[in-house]
């Protein structure tokens, strides 16, 4: 099911600009000069936090039963010969409150196990794209496929859109954003900003996303600083976004750098200010993830000089299509997530936010529990992702861990592609709710949720 718009002709221009505005928002500095427009503090804050891993985590070597059966079916199959074996002994040992099997995070996963014990943290178990609840023979039939299963860049678009049968021109986080614009008021700044340039996800049908660097000062250079000179250009340049405003291409450019330019002056002092007070969390972390979940982190500490009750973040890490070195690429890779997403959470905690603000995964899909010739894992489908914050009702695991076993009931190929069974729409949809989206307003987010027996999770306060 595709979303149906019609927008007017200014309107739809509007949304192609979208794209441009925010790539000139990342160059021309976005956030800007309504600060003093709105300076109440914003009672009912609450903001979501995207962390999309590009590349498809292999989630079997990221939650491992460590019971004598589950370990023994895991070991059975990623043996010490294959590659990808995780040794026992290494584990972050975790037990969820709701089962009596004892589990295993990936060994670079320290910190989230102490968000996890902390229960600050849940798992939802065996999740991913589904047209409606699917049966082993229902894909064995070839009925209610998602498009392109095992494809990169259709599945990060169907997690990030939640359309799966078809071309999305919104991805699920714009659309959320559409209707909750209104919590904000009059406040210019958008709901939906990204550190890691424009996305489907955060693309709407409203107001444009702003897309912004993690660090340095941006925006129009010599325009700003107060001499004559700089006044006068300023002067100018306002004049010129004034003219010939009857054409719909010309007015929704201006419309576009001047909204560009009228933002960055918010920005640019907050991602720049060293003086944040909690720049000194993130102490050493010089990675990308680190400094785009810092800004994020600025963006939140000042949300109430902006005014704001509602926003939506995009961060992201890639690196994760790991078919061959799995072992060694996932310890680099974890061991930059796992300190940035605990550290990102202690700072909310220390801004006095950790309950208003949730942060959460996606990746393109799982992989095979198969290992693959060259020491890694092949395209699968259901995988499992992380909800962090005080909100979370953690230490526990949601959804169905899948059976470690070829063939087995939950495999859909022989090789350990998992069928999922839970949909992104009802991972979406538990989120959203928490946000503060009204029951009624769920299916113009979230299309196909109707078709599915529940749209709350359980794993939010």
């Amino acid at each position: 099911m595709k979303i149906i718009v019609k927008p007017s002709r200014r309107e739809f221009l509007k949304s192609l600009g979208a794209f441009s505005a925010a790539g000139m928002v990342s160059n021309l500095d976005l956030l800007g000069g309504f600060a003093q427009a709105n300076a109440q503090q914003a009672a009912d804050y609450k903001a979501l936090v995207c962390v999309f891993l590009f590349g498809g985590v292999d989630g079997n070597n990221v939650v491992i039963p460590t019971d004598i059966a589950g370990y023994g079916q895991y070991a059975a199959v990623r043996n010490v010969g294959s590659g990808i074996n995780i040794p026992l002994a290494s584990l972050n040992a975790i037990q969820p409150l709701s089962s009596p099997t004892p589990f295993g995070l990936h060994p670079s996963m320290t910190d989230l196990k102490t968000l996890f014990d902390q229960k600050n943290m849940a798992i939802l178990c065996n999740v991913g794209t589904l047209l409606q609840p699917t049966t082993k023979a229902d894909y064995a039939a070839g009925r209610y496929h998602p498009a392109n299963l095992f494809s990169h860049s259709d599945q990060q678009n169907e997690w990030q859109a939640a359309v799966y049968d078809q071309s999305s021109r919104s991805g699920w986080g714009g659309r959320l954003a559409d209707h909750m614009t209104a919590m904000n008021g009059a406040i210019p700044f958008p709901v939906m900003t990204s550190t890691a340039g424009i996305t489907l996800f955060m693309t709407g049908n409203g107001k444009s996303p702003l897309s912004i660097p993690t660090s340095g000062t941006f925006g129009l250079q010599g325009y700003t600083t107060p001499n004559g000179a700089n006044t006068a250009r300023m002067a100018a340049l306002q004049q010129l976004l004034a003219i010939d405003r009857d054409n719909l291409f010309v007015g929704s450019a201006s419309d576009i750098a001047g909204s560009a330019i009228d933002l960055s002056a918010t920005v640019s002092p907050i991602i720049s200010n060293g003086s944040s007070s909690i720049q000194g969390l993130f102490a050493g972390q010089n990675n990308s993830i680190s400094q785009q979940l810092l800004a994020v982190a600025k963006l939140i500490e000042a949300r109430n000089s902006i005014g704001i009750k509602r926003q939506i973040f995009f961060v992201s890490l890639g690196g994760f299509d790991t078919h061959t070195n799995e072992i060694n690429t996932q310890k680099s890779l974890f061991d930059q997530l796992s300190p940035a997403l605990k550290t990102f959470y202690d700072a909310t905690v220390q801004l006095g936010v950790a309950n208003n603000v949730t942060s959460f995964t996606l990746s393109d899909f799982g992989r095979t529990f198969k290992p693959a010739a060259g020491q890694g894992s092949d395209h699968a489908w259901g995988n499992h992702q992380l909800v962090i914050g005080g909100a979370v009702k953690g230490g526990d695991f949601y959804g169905k861990y899948p059976t470690l076993q070829l063939s087995g009931p939950d495999d859909v190929t022989a090789e350990g592609r998992w069928l999922p069974t839970t949909a992104v729409d009802q991972y979406a949809a538990t989120l959203a709710t928490w946000f503060g989206l009204p029951a009624a307003d769920l299916a113009a987010v979230l299309p196909t949720i109707g078709q599915f027996p529940t749209s709350d999770l359980g794993f939010m306060g």
